[in-house]
């Protein structure tokens, strides 16, 4: 049997470096803490480099974006999607849930404790809204780097 070297796989499969564009989460309170620590990991892998402070305000968005989607866009057992991706001129983060009803940002009072998610949101991004999608919706945001 003769040995023959093995030649590298092409370029085109190899795998990406860094951690994957979308991550799956359950649907649970625990979601937006793991959206965090994903979007995290993924910017620090981008070219160019993302500015931290860019990277601070993608991060705070997500995590209001997967706490809204874990309260009033999933049952239990459900699914949250995270997909984040990065040009030379912004960064984008979608939360895909898998119920139709749209957010609407509410009139938050002085003592209500929730319903301010959304005007954060609103504050933070260049640009963000919602899509429908045949299962479901996605809510994006789009923060300029």
């Amino acid at each position: 049997m003769i040995n023959l070297p093995q030649a590298p796989p092409p370029a085109c499969c190899q795998p990406p470096d860094g951690p994957p564009p979308t991550l799956l989460l359950a649907s649970d309170p625990e979601s937006a803490g793991r959206a965090r620590t994903y979007v995290r990991e993924v910017l620090a892998h981008g070219e160019p480099p993302v500015a931290a402070d860019c990277v601070d305000t993608v991060v705070l968005i997500v995590s209001e974006l997967v706490t809204n989607a874990y309260r009033y866009g999933t049952e239990p057992g459900d699914s949250v999607l995270v997909v984040v991706s990065a040009t030379p001129d912004c960064v984008r983060v979608e939360v895909h849930d898998p119920r139709r009803r749209r957010p609407r940002p509410r009139e938050a009072t002085g003592e209500s404790i929730r319903g301010r998610g959304l005007h954060i949101v609103g504050a933070l991004a260049e640009r963000w809204g919602v899509d429908d999608r045949p299962f479901g919706k996605t809510v994006w945001a789009e923060v300029p780097r």
